[in-house]
């Protein structure tokens, strides 16, 4: 079951910049790149402890996030906000299919795609 969800990961990662060609608003590479790993600064909840950390990093890898970025552009008219959630919605189906899945308290490497990082003996 876990490739199909890395595999839909993938689907969803390709879907969403496929989206973002066709929608006609330009940002410069350099800050869409940006753009597309800044769910990463969640990392930074680790500082605060495990429990924190796993908030902060799934609160901004569920696909949810992005879709409500989307939503708000789209309801109020916001190019930009549209972009922003598509680069979002990228990037969680990028890590996805990358097997970084979303985090258990416990700790960073175990999430709901099974262990990351180093094999313990």
């Amino acid at each position: 079951m876990i490739i199909w969800q890395r595999i839909e990961g993938g689907l969803v990662c390709l879907s969403a910049l496929l989206i973002l060609t066709q929608v006609g608003i330009y940002i410069p590479i350099w800050m869409a790149v940006l753009l597309f790993f800044a769910p990463d600064l969640a990392f930074f909840g680790y500082l605060f402890g495990p429990r924190v950390g796993a908030v902060a990093y799934n609160a901004l890898h569920i696909y949810a996030f992005g879709l409500i970025l989307a939503a708000i552009g789209v309801v109020f008219g916001g190019p930009v906000w549209i972009r922003l959630g598509l680069l979002w919605i990228a990037h969680a189906g990028f890590d996805r299919a990358l097997g970084y899945g979303l985090k258990s308290a416990e700790a960073f490497g175990i999430t709901h795609l099974g262990r990351i990082g180093p094999k313990s003996d």
